[in-house]
């Protein structure tokens, strides 16, 4: 798939892993892998939470040289210098990637609710579909094809946050998008991989531009990795966010 932004750049996804709902199918969530993993590695866990009426599709990121590992390939959603958000962002990537994961969504039926979530590089590739939902578009300028109703974001950051205010402000329609946008971050002090300081400002750069319904959650001691604690509290959030059946609460 290309990212449409005038270039010949051409970005070939990997396999595709879809976890089918247990139960009644009342929403679809893309769950996006971290940097140099695979889709197959959190369908698995996916497939382990109470959460009978989510269809979770894992998508694998192109594989691709990455300025961070000196131009190594590996699997990445998009290129990175660095794992902070603070290097030159990859919009061509970004909206590549946030295209493909569109369009995976683009063809469920019209009365499931649509989500995005994601570990690391692929929570950054959530979060920057949020923009793009708000928005309306990509920064390629086209048109964004899909309603999110959750977006989840775990040991992750917000990429693209220092032009998001600008963008932001011209548009009345995306402030009152990202009003009811329902977001969680997740991010644990002990991540020596991601900075607990990139999730909280990333959070922080969302609130400031008018994500009210944003929930940070903090974890002490929690790494680069993610534990029960923390998945239950996805599980509990998505199940009151979507209006599932079967809330435990």
């Amino acid at each position: 798939m290309s990212s449409g932004s005038g270039t010949n750049r051409t970005f070939e996804f990997g396999r595709t892993h879809v976890v089918r709902p247990r139960g009644n199918h009342q929403a679809t969530i893309v769950w996006l892998h971290g940097l140099g993993d695979k889709g197959s590695s959190w369908s698995q866990l996916l497939e382990s939470l109470p959460l009978p009426n989510i269809k979770w599709i894992c998508p694998t990121a192109p594989t691709r040289p990455v300025a961070m590992f000196g131009g190594y390939p590996c699997t990445a959603w998009f290129d990175v210098g660095d794992l902070s958000g603070d290097g030159p962002d990859d919009l061509e990537g970004l909206d590549a990637s946030a295209a493909h994961v569109a369009n995976l969504l683009s063809g469920e039926p019209a009365n499931i609710k649509l989500g995005i979530g994601g570990f690391s590089m692929g929570a950054a590739t959530a979060l920057y579909s949020a923009t793009c939902h708000v928005l309306g578009k990509y920064s390629n300028g086209n048109l964004y094809p899909v309603n999110l109703s959750a977006v989840v974001g775990l040991s992750g950051w917000l990429p693209c946050s220092r032009t998001l205010r600008n963008r932001m402000e011209r548009s009345i329609q995306a402030v009152r998008r990202a009003a009811s946008l329902p977001v969680l971050q997740c991010h644990g002090l002990g991540d020596d991989v991601v900075a607990y300081t990139h999730g909280e400002r990333s959070a922080q750069a969302l609130n400031s531009v008018g994500f009210q319904d944003l929930t940070f959650r903090t974890y002490n001691g929690l790494g680069h990795y993610t534990v029960p604690e923390e998945t239950d509290e996805v599980c509990h959030w998505l199940t009151a966010r979507l209006g599932l059946q079967g809330s435990r609460s």
